[in-house]
Parts: structure tokens; C-alpha cells; sequence
């Protein structure tokens, strides 16, 4: 799926220098085909990225739907764009999302 394919993607990304620049570790929450909770952990040694809640408590959680995720992490969504029109919808750490925002 799009969704998993995306997660496959951000998972062979993630580095020990992301994980030391960021200290983050988010939550999604999708709606829509193969919705459900994923997760970016940017906190642990490693990283991680995957299908499930994260393996320690999520300091974001971001709510979308799955498509407009997959746009996101395409580039074909600006996260600050999907931010004002409601597409997007984050709960806690705002200076992590932002950060988050950056990586993509």
C-alpha cells in the first residue's frame, strides 16, 4: 500500500543524525484506506519507523488522512499548507513538528 510503502521509505531514511537533530518521536493517526496508527521514532538509539503505536509515548500526534500523508511525504502536500486548511491536525509538540517538517 501507499501508506506502508511511505513508512518503508522514512524507515530506510532514518539515521543516527536525524535521531540526535530531532529527539522526537510521532505519532499518526490516518484516516481513510490503510488508515490506522503509525509511527517516526527520532528518540531511540537508531530510530525507527513503522505500523502500530511507537515503542515509547509519541511527543506529537499528527492526524490526517492517509492520502494526504502519502501526498505529504511525496512533496505534492506542503505540511504548512495541510496546517491551515484543517488537513493536518497536530496535538503537543509543536517545535518537534516543525522539525519533523524539515526532514521532508
Amino acid at each position: 500500500s501507499p501508506v506502508a510503502e511511505t513508512f518503508r521509505v522514512i524507515q530506510g531514511a532514518v539515521s543516527e543524525e536525524y535521531v540526535r537533530a530531532t529527539q522526537g518521536v510521532f505519532q499518526f493517526e490516518l484516516s481513510g484506506d490503510d488508515g490506522g496508527t503509525w509511527y517516526i521514532d527520532l528518540k531511540t538509539k537508531g530510530g525507527s519507523a513503522g505500523f502500530g503505536k511507537p515503542p515509547v509515548t509519541a511527543d506529537v500526534v499528527i492526524s490526517m488522512s492517509s492520502a494526504d500523508f502519502v501526498k505529504m511525504f511525496t512533496g505534492k502536500l506542503k505540511p504548512t499548507m495541510a496546517f491551515m486548511s484543517g488537513k493536518l491536525r497536530i496535538k503537543g509538540n509543536m517545535t518537534l513538528a516543525i522539525k519533523l517538517e524539515k526532514m521532508l
